[in-house]
């Protein structure tokens, strides 16, 4: 018999398989269902409870009273001259979301968010400068990739996923772990873990937890190799400073064999490209298994900060491979959609409302 839950307040979306398979035996079914009912949603992408055929006629109709299949909704797509796309997502509460898909030779990456803007007020990022709403549930989380994969079509695949979008990804634990169970699920979208990437500005505790529960690729937003620089670059440096940071880095790198941590140095000019910086980084992580992201700044509206000249970044990249740190520098990717690295603030919500407000006074004066 299955017990009485109140209508329509379940999105079966919040659930992964262990979470749903828990839902189940709760009403008295057996775990099984679960796996079945994962199948239908992400294999088949069937959202109507009456097609579930190898679920019971009384399941069915509980599920169809109780509970509900709801991701975020499109409402703005925007296509960049290189082909990146950035989706801004309603969610139930009225605020939007950005999530971006980066197309390239053999893969495609799927920048996620995790909360409604971020609360870390990181100088050199856009989307710290909106302040902090929320964080979104595993729903609005699994949803920005069910959505981008109806989105996208049989043409371009996501074969990759970065909790890079808005917000600190660790300081929504829970639901952030939850979406990431079912992007690895065989059963959901069967990504490698070592095709997710969780980004973190280095919430020490919270890497310690991940590494006991989640084996996914870590990626970690440095850029300084001093606590007195970072104190101002990344404030939660204050908290939880760089030699903390970089114990836990060590403790989540012994997880498997030739695990390397990537750190994320955003390159601003005049602050911390110099040769010393470069050499600092070197010290720093001598005792990580690294490879290093340099990211040439994106700038937005009201940032005191400039992108380090391309020489600057090349002599830097030099340093560090001669040192035998792996190093890339990151291909600026949609940058003319404001889909860069730093630049996601849901900036189409003003626009809206700059829309909304010319609306109302050219009513006025037709009025």
């Amino acid at each position: 018999m299955h017990a009485h839950v109140k209508s329509k307040t379940i999105n079966l979306l919040d659930f992964d398989r262990k979470g749903l398979a828990a839902f189940f035996v709760g009403l008295g079914e057996k775990p099984f269902r679960a796996t079945q009912l994962l199948k239908w949603i992400y294999q088949e992408g069937i959202e109507d409870f009456d097609l579930m055929t190898n679920l019971s006629k009384s399941l069915r109709e509980y599920l169809k009273e109780n509970c509900t299949i709801i991701t975020p909704e499109i409402v703005v797509e925007q296509i960049a001259s290189d082909g990146t796309r950035k989706w801004a997502l309603q969610t139930s509460c009225g605020n939007r979301v950005e999530t971006v898909f980066i197309p390239e030779e053999g893969r495609g990456t799927l920048c996620v968010s995790s909360q409604i803007g971020c609360a870390l007020a990181c100088t050199f990022c856009s989307t710290a400068q909106q302040g902090f709403n929320r964080n979104l549930t595993t729903a609005e989380i699994i949803g920005q990739v069910i959505v981008a994969q109806q989105r996208l079509g049989s043409e371009k695949r996501i074969t990759n996923v970065v909790m890079m979008g808005m917000g600190e990804p660790l300081l929504n634990f829970d639901n952030v772990i939850a979406a990431m169970n079912l992007m690895m699920d065989d059963f959901c979208f069967g990504l490698s873990k070592r095709r997710v990437t969780i980004s973190t500005s280095g919430v020490v505790p919270a890497i310690y937890r991940l590494t006991e529960v989640c084996d996914v690729s870590l990626a970690v937003s440095l850029h300084a190799v001093t606590d007195e620089l970072r104190d101002v670059l990344v404030p939660i440096n204050k908290k939880y400073p760089l030699q903390e940071l970089m114990e836990a880095c060590r403790e989540n790198a012994k997880i498997a064999p030739r695990r390397t941590i990537t750190f994320e140095y955003v390159m601003l000019n005049g602050i911390n490209d110099s040769m010393d910086d470069a050499r600092g980084l070197v010290k720093l992580l001598k005792t990580v298994p690294a490879k290093i992201n340099l990211i040439p700044f994106n700038p937005f509206p009201q940032s005191s900060y400039q992108c380090s000249s391309k020489a600057t970044i090349e002599r830097f990249k030099t340093l560090l491979n001669d040192a035998g740190i792996v190093t890339t520098v990151r291909k600026t990717r949609g940058e003319d959609i404001d889909a860069a690295c730093g630049q996601l603030v849901g900036q189409v919500e003003d626009k809206s409302r700059r829309h909304l407000k010319l609306k109302l006074q050219n009513d006025e004066r037709a009025a």
